[in-house]
């Protein structure tokens, strides 16, 4: 299993870390895993784009830390977003999981998103990833280090830096060219991007 000494790091060195690992999540259905394929940074008081730009909040508070949490968040009173917490307690960052590629427990990831016209769209963004995996409001604080969680990290197949590529975040309102999205070049679980702000040119660079 990933540990939370290993996830205590800036939230870019903890999404490239996270690239490749997979997230396991157990429920009374059974028991669905995913490999992550695409993630997003973000920071604390640095970072506009970020929950917690403006200091913690009820709705905030696990990503202030430890390192190694799971932060579940609901959005456009619609969707659950999940995100694994990095840095140090007490200073905040985490990393969005959005999308992730389904290899464990597919009848299940099936029966819970039937819209899905492939597999491959099955955790095709955050508010899927969430979806197969049966994550809620319930599971936020979790103890992804922990091996007795129901929601569980480990350490997957390395994924090659040449296979990494990095470009701006999805659908934020500032910070938009902050290149702090990352995704394995390839999977046909990655995302489709949308710019948010005004619409320009992206340009897309491997990863450093």
């Amino acid at each position: 299993m990933l540990t939370r000494e290993d996830l205590a790091v800036d939230p870019v060195d903890a999404s490239k870390l996270l690239l490749g690992a997979t997230l396991r999540a157990d429920s009374a259905d059974g028991t669905v895993e995913v490999r992550i394929v695409e993630v997003e940074a973000y920071r604390g008081g640095d970072d506009p784009a970020s929950h917690c730009y403006r200091g913690k909040t009820p709705r905030n508070e696990v990503m202030f830390g430890p390192a190694g949490h799971l932060y579940v968040y609901f959005v456009y009173g619609m969707h659950f977003c999940a995100n694994v917490v990095s840095l140090t307690d007490g200073v905040p960052g985490a990393v969005l999981l959005r999308a992730g590629e389904v290899i464990s427990g597919l009848d299940i990831a099936r029966a819970r998103r039937p819209s899905s016209r492939s597999d491959a769209e099955l955790a095709k963004g955050p508010a899927r990833l969430t979806t197969v995996l049966g994550l809620k409001a319930d599971q936020n604080g979790l103890d992804l280090t922990d091996p007795a969680s129901p929601v569980r990290l480990y350490k997957g197949e390395p994924v090659q830096a040449d296979q990494v590529r990095v470009g701006p975040r999805v659908g934020v309102a500032v910070a938009i060219d902050v290149p702090w999205r990352f995704w394995v070049d390839g999977s046909k679980a990655v995302s489709a991007y949308r710019r948010g702000g005004k619409r320009g040119i992206v340009r897309v660079v491997p990863s450093q």
